[in-house]
Formats: C-alpha cells, sequence, structure tokens
C-alpha cells in the first residue's frame, strides 16, 4: 500500500463531475490512503455525503459552523493533517475564490489555512474553461505553486463538446502518487515500453489477438515517466487511453509491426520492458475479402520471438520480460529468463482470480538474473509497476 500513512485531503465542489470523485476515494483507500472529504454546499446536491463516509471511513465536512463534533478549530485542524490538499471537482467559481483568497466556507478556509502541496482538478463548460477570468485565476495559483490538472475533452453534461471535463479519477490519483512520492531515480535514463495485444488478420473483416488489455504496460510507462525517466511506448491494442503528450508512442497491430518497432528503437533505450502480449503465431495466408465458407480451416506460422531477439543484442541494457502461465509458473518462469537472456522475469499465474489480463490487479513473482525471488500478493497494477521499477532500478 504505496500510501499507507498518508492523508489525503479532497475538496468536493458542486458540478456533475463530482460523482466520479467517489472513485477518487475507493482508488486511494485501496492504496492506503486516509481519505478526509470536504463539501461546498453546491456539491450536496449533486451528491450525497452518506457516499464519500461510507468509502472513506472518516464523516464528511461541509458546514463552517457545524457543532456535531468535538472541539477543534477543524478547519485548521483539517489542514495541519493533510499530505495533500486537492480539489476535484474544481468548479470556476471555488478556483477564483482561491485564486484571490476569499474564505467563506470550510473548503476555502481549509485551502487558506493548509501548507501541504495542492492539486486542483478543474470541471465546466469549455467556454469558462478558456475564458480570460478562469485562465487567469489558474495562471494566479500555477505561480503560487498549485498542481494544476488540466480537464480533458470530450462531451460534457451541457451537451457541448470541448475541453472542459475533469480529467479521469486513475489519473487523478496518479498525480496525487507522483506529488506526494516523487522519486526521480529514472532521470538521465530512457525507457521502452510495450504493451497491449496485437492483432493477426484472418480476413478483411476478422483477426485473432488474446485478453491483453495493455494496463500494466501503461502503469509500468507512466511509473518511469514519473520517475524522471524518457518513455518510448510501443502499444498494441489497448483497452486503456494513453495519456496526452506524456510519452513518445508507436502505435503497431501485428506481431510483425512490433518487432520492427522494438528492434527499430531499442537502441535508443537503456531499459526495455516487454509488457505487451504478442500473438505467437500468425494466419499464413490472410485475404483482403471475407471469407465465406462453412468450414474454415487455417494454417498458421510462427512469429519473431520479440524478447529473444531483444536479449541476443541487448549487451548491457535491463530487460524485463513476461511470463503469464497457467501452470508450473516458477519452473517456466526461469526457463523463459534464461532463454530470452533478460535481467528480470515478471511471472504470473493467470488462473488466479485478480491476476491477469483485463482488471486492475495483480498476482506476481519477480526473478531476477542473480536467481533472487520476490512474491508479491494481490496489488494494483499501478502498485506493481512501482514494484518492478524499484527492481530494475537496483539492478543499475
Amino acid at each position: 500500500m504505496i500510501l499507507k500513512g498518508k492523508t489525503v485531503l479532497l475538496g468536493v465542489t458542486g458540478c456533475i463531475a463530482a460523482y466520479k470523485s467517489c472513485e477518487i476515494v475507493s482508488r486511494l483507500k485501496k492504496l492506503g490512503a486516509n481519505v478526509e472529504v470536504i463539501m461546498t454546499s453546491h456539491a450536496l446536491q449533486f451528491v450525497q455525503p452518506l457516499s464519500f463516509e461510507t468509502l472513506s471511513n472518516n464523516r464528511v465536512i461541509s458546514d463552517l459552523f457545524d457543532r456535531d463534533f468535538d472541539f477543534e478549530v477543524e478547519h485548521v485542524s483539517l489542514a495541519k493533517k493533510a499530505d495533500i490538499f486537492v480539489v476535484a471537482p474544481a468548479t470556476a467559481n471555488t478556483i477564483g475564490k482561491i485564486a484571490n483568497g476569499i474564505a467563506d466556507d470550510m473548503l476555502s478556509t481549509t485551502m487558506l489555512a493548509c501548507t501541504a502541496p495542492k492539486l486542483i482538478c478543474p470541471a465546466m463548460n469549455t467556454n469558462m474553461y478558456e475564458s480570460s477570468q478562469v485562465q487567469e485565476n489558474i495562471a494566479i495559483l500555477e505561480k503560487k505553486g498549485y498542481n494544476i490538472l488540466s480537464p480533458v475533452e470530450g462531451r460534457l453534461a451541457c451537451g457541448d463538446v470541448g475541453k472542459g471535463k475533469m480529467a479521469e479519477p486513475v489519473d487523478i490519483v496518479e498525480n496525487i502518487i507522483n506529488i506526494l512520492m516523487p522519486k526521480r531515480d529514472l532521470e538521465g535514463k530512457t525507457v521502452l515500453v510495450t504493451a497491449g495485444s496485437t492483432e493477426e488478420n484472418i480476413d478483411g473483416v476478422r483477426y485473432i489477438t488474446n485478453h491483453s488489455s495493455g494496463k500494466m504496460g501503461m502503469e509500468i510507462a507512466k511509473n518511469a515517466k514519473s520517475r524522471g525517466a524518457d518513455v518510448i511506448l510501443i502499444a498494441g491494442r489497448l483497452s486503456v487511453k494513453i495519456p496526452k503528450d506524456t510519452f513518445e508512442v508507436i502505435n503497431v497491430k501485428t506481431t510483425q509491426q512490433m518487432y520492427d518497432a522494438v528492434m527499430g528503437n531499442y537502441s535508443r533505450a537503456d531499459i526495455i520492458i516487454k509488457a505487451a502480449a504478442p500473438s505467437d503465431y500468425r494466419v499464413k495466408n490472410p485475404t483482403f475479402h471475407k471469407i465465406k465458407s462453412k468450414n474454415l480451416v487455417l494454417e498458421f506460422e510462427k512469429n519473431p520471438d520479440i524478447a529473444q531477439a531483444v536479449g541476443k543484442v541487448k549487451g548491457d541494457r535491463i530487460l524485463v520480460i513476461f511470463c503469464a502461465e497457467t501452470d508450473d509458473l516458477i519452473e517456466n518462469a526461469r526457463i523463459k529468463l534464461a532463454k530470452k537472456n533478460a535481467d528480470i522475469v515478471v511471472a504470473n499465474d493467470v488462473t488466479k482470480e485478480g491476476a491477469g489480463f483485463n482488471v486492475d490487479t495483480n498476482i506476481a513473482t519477480l526473478i531476477n538474473r542473480n536467481n533472487e525471488v520476490t512474491e508479491y500478493e494481490l496489488m494494483l497494477k499501478s502498485e506493481l509497476a512501482s514494484k518492478i521499477i524499484d527492481k530494475v532500478v537496483e539492478l543499475l
């Protein structure tokens, strides 16, 4: 639990995106954080305090003059308790008040009293966000050292399409982690990460793939970036969004394309992490037109082994590979580690509940080139990504 012992003070303001803040609390609790929630009076119109109280196991604070508590100057005690103060969603009104030192409710009063790092996550109509007043207020906050997580583009509650949607909870939590626990042990290094699955065409409308979502590779790429590395992401088929303007991204579809991308760029990297699940086989004679046949017989041929190819030429670069198995996990992982000339193998039994594909968690065993074995229980893939990078750093 990477946020164990940390207190996150979450301010929720009056915006339709307030419902997403429940997910922020849930994710933070899974990472071990203590979460205290302050809601403005307008936020109470969108989400009930009970939702946040159930998720956080703490009483929600909203009334500056509430008498139903053990006496202490509450806005001061919360400010002192916080390791970070996050406002998500942050409306134009709240941003304006914070920027100009107005303290007329529990959230804005506590903000003035808080000396911890602050993260503001705007959410509003596109025209409001782009207005000169809001942009000037955001600039004031940035000048004062506030962290601003810009909204994203999309369809807004008002029906408009544009920039104004609050950043996704997973990205907000990632920013919280980076602010609270900054590691810069990969500065000056380049990390090449492969993520997702590949597709092998059968005909003009059908293809073969696997269950890999790319979530593990994406978390590794984000963790490496947060620790100071330049990241080259070679992305196959993903079920997760790639953060905008974060990595150098090379998109591929087939295993051959991924092979070409890796072999064409590995020499630029200090660390290569093969988290993708490329197809081992491809259809020998795919057709452009849709096959119409009562019985379909396919002939397959072997795709190139990307990890093994890198292992032959990597020199003193660090190579991390993955080993997804259903039987004899450790034995197969050791065989693969040696065969691919890798430095670390991340092995997981995909038959275990909570491990493997298309989930946010994983259960893994790491074996390094010195035959040191480290087993990890069920944890979020974001946590496991940090553990994997920690092991890589040990080998640098």
